[in-house]
């Protein structure tokens, strides 16, 4: 893979997993307007080299809180912390369930299907155009809330539905405060991306040449560092109610895809 057009998709990546746009959607439209298609043939280890770095630089946002977390389960008491652990267990359930029995048929959703991008963007900003709407609480992220979210979540697997916009969109029409629905949002993932990073390494599906490091390194770097300022700008704009505007662009950018794949 050329090193320009790594940086490229890692830029696209780190941007679009946090902001409410669809990673996945872009990505496949980022190939289709590279005209790479060597990157869906060796691009399993370039997909999970971007989705860790979203993944860390997640981490790194959510530092304190997550070592919080941590600190407050291993004193083995039902308190907030293993409370909201147990909330991040049950939303990642639909999505895993999803990823175990239907893999194929979702890996062959993702074969440049423009259409179908085009259509579930739609969706997306319809969803956000609803969520920023909805009136600001204190409320919390219930059991019952966390179940809907996975739900959503699982949704979201399908490209062009944006997981992080299915998922706030989800949480903020439920009632749930605006600041706690991106961050139960954005922490969900962490362990969903981990776990399928371990099970496509320990799948033996990997494979790597030294020519490939350089590439890779680039787009690692490039979805790590716009991944950082997508995810705290993010929150910025959910606590601002300006989710509006990624509407607006989800229905634009689907629009121009259909229209894209009528004409092609």
């Amino acid at each position: 893979m050329e090193i320009i057009k790594a940086i490229i998709l890692g830029l696209i990546q780190g941007l679009t997993e946090f902001l409410p746009v669809s990673s996945s959607g872009h990505l496949e439209l980022g190939k289709a307007i590279l005209g790479d298609t060597s990157v869906g043939e060796e691009s399993l280890l370039f997909t999970v080299v971007l989705h860790f770095a979203t993944a860390l630089s997640t981490v790194v946002i959510f530092r304190k809180d997550l070592f919080n977390i941590i600190k407050g389960v291993l004193k083995f008491k039902w308190n907030e912390d293993t409370q909201f652990i147990f909330k991040i267990a049950i939303s990642m359930l639909p999505a895993v369930i999803v990823g175990l029995f239907f893999e194929d048929e979702l890996e062959q959703l993702f074969g440049g299907s423009i259409m179908l991008v085009g259509f579930m963007l739609l969706i997306t900003g319809a969803l956000l155009f609803l969520a920023d709407k909805a009136k600001n609480t204190t409320k919390n992220v219930s059991t019952y809330n966390a179940i809907l979210i996975g739900v959503s979540q699982a949704i979201a697997m399908l490209p062009g539905i944006s997981r992080s916009g299915a998922t706030i969109s989800t949480s903020v029409l439920l009632g749930v405060d605006k600041t706690k629905a991106a961050r139960f949002s954005f922490i969900m993932v962490v362990p969903l991306i981990f776990g399928k990073i371990a099970k496509d390494i320990l799948g033996g599906d990997l494979s790597f040449e030294s020519n490939q490091l350089i590439p890779l390194s680039a787009g690692f770097i490039a979805a790590f560092v716009s991944g950082l300022f997508a995810c705290t700008w993010m929150i910025s704009l959910v606590k601002k109610s300006k989710l509006s505007y990624f509407a607006l662009y989800c229905f634009v950018i689907g629009v121009i895809a259909i229209i894209y794949t009528l004409l092609n």
